[in-house]
């Protein structure tokens, strides 16, 4: 019997942990291609492609957000049409504040300055590993599939793993990834531990793995 598996994309943290630190955006790359590669020849499962991602809001007087929004849309309908299930759940904004102190470099000079913390707003996804965690069970619960190919470094993910091994007798592969950030080297990715201990099988894919999936660039013809 042919072995079944369902690949689990948590578009978010590919798009930090790679995408980001290749340059890219996530309408450059090719994720119907690169399911073949997280297939490795074996059947892909009927409804087995997932793509999950916080979606992008429309902020008044923001163009920026006008063209995240248009750049959304159009992976979202590159992905449906290609047969993918996309889960999307709404960004939410957080306000944050950093405290300017020794974790911080050159933190003297910048007090020094009057400037104590930093009030800031960021974007935060909610609900996404709620919802790749639920149809990772129903999948097992379901027999839809025999092995669960997990392209997320989210340790939050790791309980969830253990139950589907262990008590749904489900093989979980884990894709991580070794990718360098050239423009800060503390900030390189590289898989997670956790996710390599509780997992069957593991790959770890660095960026010569992924520039086939790069799509090509239309070029622009001058204007005559």
């Amino acid at each position: 019997m042919e072995e079944r598996v369902s690949i689990f994309i948590d578009g978010g943290n590919f798009y930090h942990l790679v995408l980001k630190k290749m340059g890219l955006r996530e309408l450059d790359f090719d994720f119907e291609a690169f399911s073949t590669l997280l297939a490795n020849g074996r059947t892909i499962a009927e409804h087995g492609k997932r793509f999950y991602i916080g979606t992008v809001r429309e902020r008044a007087g923001d163009p920026k957000s006008v063209e995240a929004m248009s750049r959304q849309n159009s992976l979202f309908t590159t992905l449906t049409n290609t047969k993918w299930e996309v889960k999307t759940s709404k960004l939410r904004q957080r306000r944050e504040k950093l405290t300017i102190d020794n974790r911080v470099e050159e933190c003297e000079k910048i007090r020094k300055l009057g400037i104590r913390e930093i009030r800031f707003i960021r974007d935060r996804e909610k609900g996404i590993d709620v919802k790749l965690v639920t149809d990772l069970f129903i999948g097992a619960i379901d027999n839809k599939y025999d092995t669960a190919v997990i392209v997320s470094s989210d340790t939050d993910l790791v309980p969830a793993i253990d139950s589907v091994r262990h008590r749904l007798s489900r093989k979980v592969e884990y894709v991580g990834f070794s990718i360098e950030n050239h423009s800060d080297p503390d900030d390189n990715t590289k898989p997670i531990i956790s996710m390599i201990q509780r997992t069957d099988i593991q790959r770890t894919l660095i960026e010569s793995d992924l520039k086939p999936f790069i799509k090509p660039t239309m070029l622009k013809l001058p204007e005559i």
